[in-house]
């Protein structure tokens, strides 16, 4: 190997460079580059635009293997994940959901499939889990490298505040709506890729929770439910996916109503909330938010019953 490059986030160049200052590399400036350095027959270009890591020169397997992976990448992407997770590059659906915790927006879940060209595509753009990024720009440049890869196919489903509240009394639970929408995910997949053989999803439930909720176009599919699944790249994806339609949504509805509606369930939000109800009654937080979480009962107790205490699923 006499080159290799890899898109980095701004804070795993800044961390780059300090490592390689720590060890004794040269630095001298370049055009379109954050930097450039040089040690014995080596050379490594961050270039702005991505940026993006270029590595030149001999002894670019052992930077790789012993510094850029473990210390910057936290992963290791020299192949060395064919050899260990080979599942990933197995052609799948990954299936993640974004919003969920969050007062106000939707619930989306988006499933991406991908086959081992795919991977090695987005393994190159530097696809990794949506809670890794900070920027919303950087997630919106990544949703778009997604669904522009040959092969790819992506679906989302968003279900607004509205459905959502309507939809969980239904259901009496998080987990059961989360398995029927990780379900019509996987379905539309399959009307677009059928045999595709397995998906796989971050553990939130028992997987019979999904299964139950499949028709009979899903049937035949095997489900994968694991802890940390957003380290294979198609849960990876579809994360990012889901993330973009959530703050998109956001900035839709936050525009309209002349108020930023945040995300998570901090004082701010609250404050949020408090002013929402103030100007359009309580019920506005139907449409905006998740009333059944705790925070639309200590903005309007009189509209929104105190939620009943948590009980975890059991097998």
């Amino acid at each position: 190997m006499n080159s290799y490059t890899h898109v980095l986030t701004t804070e795993q160049a800044a961390k780059l460079r300090a490592l390689l200052e720590q060890s004794g590399f040269t630095f001298a400036e370049r055009p379109y580059t954050l930097f450039f350095a040089q040690k014995d027959k080596m050379s490594v270009a961050v270039y702005e635009k991505g940026p993006k890591i270029l590595l030149q020169g001999k002894g670019i397997e052992d930077f790789l293997q012993f510094q850029l992976e473990p210390e910057i990448l936290g992963a290791a992407l020299l192949g060395y994940e064919e050899v260990h997770s080979p599942e990933m590059f197995e052609p799948h659906f990954g299936v993640d959901e974004s919003g969920k915790g969050d007062f106000f927006g939707p619930l989306v879940i988006a499933g991406v499939y991908v086959d081992r060209g795919i991977a090695r595509k987005f393994m190159e753009a530097g696809i990794q889990d949506s809670k890794r990024i900070g920027s919303d720009a950087r997630i919106r440049s990544l949703a778009d490298t997604i669904r522009k890869t040959q092969g790819a196919l992506t679906d989302t489903v968003i279900i607004g505040p509205e459905r959502y509240n309507v939809l969980y009394e239904k259901f009496g639970n998080l987990n059961r709506l989360l398995g029927w929408g990780h379900a019509r995910v996987i379905e539309d997949l399959l009307g677009r890729k059928p045999g595709c053989p397995r998906a796989l999803s971050d553990k939130f439930a028992d997987a019979r929770v999904i299964e139950r909720s499949l028709l009979q176009l899903g049937q035949a599919i095997k489900l994968e439910q694991r802890t940390k699944a957003e380290s294979d790249l198609a849960v990876a994806a579809a994360s990012i996916i889901a993330r973009e339609a959530f703050i998109d949504w956001l900035d839709k509805r936050s525009k309209a109503l002349g108020m930023k509606l945040g995300r998570g369930v901090s004082q701010p939000i609250k404050d949020a909330a408090k002013a929402l109800v103030a100007k359009h009654g309580p019920e506005i937080l139907r449409q905006v938010a998740k009333v059944h979480f705790r925070t639309a009962h200590e903005i309007a107790p009189e509209s929104f019953a105190a939620p009943p205490p948590r009980t975890e699923w059991r097998r």
